[in-house]
């Protein structure tokens, strides 16, 4: 079958790998579709993700993947064949101490897909079959496209952001970075009750699936200058903000809106930031890191599958698996896109 795989930095491939039989317990999934994440992105051009995430060996990408169960194994009784199913691609040991204490995320022996953090390395999802665990599989309703359901992931990780802001009703919310990220970042606010959300970026691109997607105003901080100051009269406006972009750009212009006591939580990942502390300890800002999702996977499929969340605006465009290079390069150009899926079909 085929497989999309990394083997250096600007060396993407379509190799052909061997599909397997599912054992007890487990099941066979037929990929349908699957998104480009920015994880994705950074081994694709860069062949690691910072310092100490290196590809050391040929590694199938992708996590955000949806598709049909075509085989079951010894045991498996609570999934049908042929069912569409999110896939989760996180999957921790449950024996460690983080796990018995509810932080799967944190788990000291997890197995995430399309991850160099271990090695050998998890190899992903970006193929024409998987074997999975079944515990793995959310199955969602024929109504919901195989591409809707691969954005799971994403609006899982947004979830467990959103969770860790703490009570977002009624609150005032800031997004830097309107990236996929961001922008389900704006969507996870709004589902939860923040009474106002204003999200930003240094491109006039999101603007559109932003507004679709239910933001107050979207501020092109890069040609809009002074529009975000607006917000800092009277020490800030805002309670919460969701930091996406990873740029300390963002956080420095974050801190000026932001109320005394407000919550930043940090979602987005772009390496080493300097942090101006002493505004931070001025207005007793609380900074709280966000890392994957566990629980808030089966939220995010349910959330999909009652169209309570509507990623369609997200989804600008779906290229073959064939053309994984071509989606990749494509995936890269913000002014062009916001979430590219390939398609295995």
């Amino acid at each position: 079958m085929r497989a999309v795989v990394i083997h250096a930095a600007k060396d993407l491939r379509i190799d052909r790998i061997e599909a397997g039989a599912p054992g007890p317990g487990q099941v066979r999934v037929r990929i349908e579709a699957g998104g480009i994440c920015g994880s994705d992105l950074h081994y694709y051009h860069d062949g690691r993700i910072g310092a100490a995430i290196v590809v050391r060996e040929p590694m199938i990408l992708g996590h955000e993947v949806a598709g049909r169960i075509e085989a079951l194994g010894p045991g498996v009784d609570s999934l049908q064949i042929g069912a569409r199913v999110a896939l989760n691609p996180s999957r921790p040991c449950g024996r460690c101490r983080y796990c018995q204490a509810g932080l799967q995320m944190h788990c000291l022996d997890m197995r995430f897909y399309g991850s160099a953090m271990r090695f050998p390395h998890v190899q992903g999802a970006f193929r024409d079959v998987i074997v999975a665990e079944a515990g793995q599989c959310h199955v969602v309703p024929e109504s919901l496209s195989a591409g809707e359901a691969a954005m799971a992931e994403p609006l899982a990780v947004c979830l467990h952001g959103a969770r860790r802001a703490g009570p977002l009703l009624g609150r005032r919310v800031l997004v830097t970075g309107s990236g996929p990220i961001g922008a389900l970042c704006a969507i996870a606010a709004r589902r939860a009750g923040a009474a106002l959300v204003v999200a930003t970026d240094i491109s006039d691109a999101p603007r559109a699936a932003l507004e679709r997607l239910g933001a107050d105003r979207f501020i092109n901080v890069a040609k809009e200058k002074g529009a975000l100051a607006e917000y800092a009269k009277d020490k800030g406006t805002f309670d919460v903000a969701f930091e996406a972009s990873g740029a300390a750009a963002a956080i420095v212009a974050a801190l000026d809106v932001l109320k005394p006591c407000a919550v930043i939580v940090q979602v987005g990942l772009g390496g080493e930031m300097p942090l101006p502390m002493n505004a931070i300890v001025a207005k007793e800002i609380e900074i709280r890191g966000t890392f994957r999702f566990h629980e808030e996977y089966g939220l995010a499929t349910e959330l999909l599958a009652k169209r309570l969340v509507d990623v369609r605006p997200l989804i600008t465009a779906t290229l073959p698996a064939e053309r994984a290079v071509e989606a990749f390069d494509l995936a890269s150009d913000r002014s062009r896109s916001m979430k590219v899926q390939l398609s295995f079909a």
